[in-house]
């Protein structure tokens, strides 16, 4: 060492951490996208994180036929009828898999021009004189472009091969969406390469983007018992640390009675706390949207609200929808006590009873089998994975240190000033951490391993506001006062 002589100083950690911000719901969203009609069309089964609505229209482009292209029915609710970023979308339609080829189709020319109405891939595109004829030169002989309606309009050029003949030739590729299947969604790994796809592209989000996913969908295919399951299971271990809940359709094709929505439940195993059970459709004027996006649109509106604190209930707030439907379009009236016998049993729904149409319903997947209200309770269960969240990400700077009763007394501090704060807040009701010597054997400490206990009681919905109203004879006596 150094021979000193003066005055030094030097520093030491803040013995206080200030926690890692977490987005509470960031939503992850699996389908379909009508790539072909994007400006800067994303890569299949990789995520990609907007915030605004544009940057999604860039990246996947955008159609209403949402039967064929799901990820658009997400980008219209969060964006346009909720307001409300970011969103995470993951498009599985890879143009250079799903697809059909048309060769020689013949097309007639009207003022000059010809339409294809179908989503062509128009750097696949070829035009010609005659079935086996050559193919024209784009720039040249016609001009090719997308139009309003998601088709190919093709535009004779003065002087070009096209502009005195009444028909056409094409040849072209065009995106085949009812190529795709459940097992897409499922997705897996590619033995030869690696390359991960469908629900297992969930691994990536936090490593590509930095933020951990809040809310895993899939609108379209959450329905297919199939999908639901593999859902819950990778939103239950992502990344080996965190884990997401779930918003899973009820298929309205199958189950068209408020009656017979829990035994389908029951029988699909749509049953986990992770899951947040959705039941029927919902309607704007004449667009129908998966009550899903609509349940994520309010969850995303209600932790904006709340400063990304998850403590609160979608429950009783308001839906940007006029109605309840069927997937044949078939209207669904629901009365309060109907509406309640769903929340009975593990589902949400909308209800129109005061205040205009509302997310109904306080309970995850697994009530009434479960009543442990950190399982049973949205609110509650969002609480504890935010909060676990939140804690892996501000403490793993601290993984690998030194096991000192300063580390120890760091985490606690820290936690505790935290903990305070929530409560503060409302958005707890109380809570402590601890460090106990009967958690944490010589064998455990030895072997690099600490163990804190964190007792949390995040406020449950009051769900039921009951009055006793008497009528008290006694008030007569006013009358002689």
């Amino acid at each position: 060492m150094a021979y000193k002589h003066g005055v030094y100083v030097s520093e030491v950690a803040t013995s206080l951490i200030p926690p890692v911000n977490t987005s509470a719901g960031l939503p992850v969203v699996f389908g379909t996208a009508p790539v072909h009609l994007a400006a800067e069309p994303a890569d299949a089964n990789k995520p990609v994180l907007c915030y605004t609505y544009a940057e999604a229209v860039a990246a996947f482009g955008y159609s209403d036929d949402w039967n064929s292209y799901t990820l658009c029915e997400a980008m219209t609710a969060a964006f346009s009828l909720y307001n409300r970023a970011p969103i995470v979308f993951v498009n599985v339609l890879n143009p250079a898999k799903h697809k059909k080829s048309v060769k020689s189709e013949e097309l007639p020319m009207a003022d000059k021009t010809s339409v294809i109405n179908k989503p062509v891939i128009i750097n696949s595109l070829k035009v010609k004189k005659a079935s086996g004829g050559e193919a024209l030169v784009a720039g040249k002989d016609y001009e090719a472009g997308y139009n309003d309606n998601g088709g190919v309009t093709i535009t004779a050029l003065v002087g070009g091969g096209i502009e005195v003949i009444n028909n056409i030739f094409v040849d072209y590729d065009m995106l085949d969406p009812s190529a795709i299947k459940a097992t897409d969604i499922v997705g897996g790994v590619d033995v030869s390469t690696g390359a991960e796809s469908g629900l297992e592209v969930l691994e990536q989000v936090f490593t590509e983007t930095g933020l951990v996913p809040g809310m895993v969908l899939a609108p379209g295919w959450s329905d297919t018992p199939e999908v639901a399951a593999v859902m819950r299971a990778k939103a239950s271990n992502i990344n080996g640390s965190f884990s997401a809940i779930t918003l899973n359709d009820i298929p309205t094709q199958t189950v068209t009675k408020y009656t017979d929505v829990a035994k389908w439940k029951n029988n699909n195993n749509y049953t986990d706390p992770l899951q947040i059970a959705c039941w029927p459709l919902v309607r704007l004027s004449e667009t129908v949207y998966h009550m899903s996006t609509h349940v994520m649109g309010v969850l995303m509106v209600l932790d904006s609200t709340n400063d990304d604190i998850p403590y609160e209930s979608p429950s009783n707030k308001t839906m940007q929808i006029n109605g309840l439907c069927l997937a044949d379009g078939t209207e669904v009236r629901l009365n309060k006590e109907q509406a309640n016998y769903l929340n009975g049993q593990g589902v949400v729904t909308a209800l129109n009873f005061l205040g205009g149409w509302k997310c109904w319903g306080n309970r995850t997947a697994c009530y009434p089998a479960n009543t442990d209200p950190k399982d049973a309770f949205i609110c509650v269960r969002r609480m504890f994975i935010w909060h676990a969240q939140t804690f892996i990400l501000t403490y793993w700077q601290k993984v690998d240190k030194p096991i000192t009763k300063r580390l120890i007394q760091t985490i606690i501090d820290s936690e505790n000033v935290r903990i305070n704060g929530l409560v503060g807040q409302g958005a707890l009701l109380g809570g402590r951490i601890e460090f106990l010597s009967d958690e944490n054997p010589t064998t455990n400490l030895i072997d690099g391993k600490i163990k804190f206990h964190t007792y949390l009681t995040p406020p449950v919905p009051a769900r039921v506001i009951d009055n006793v109203i008497e009528y008290d004879p006694s008030y007569f006596s006013t009358l002689f006062a």
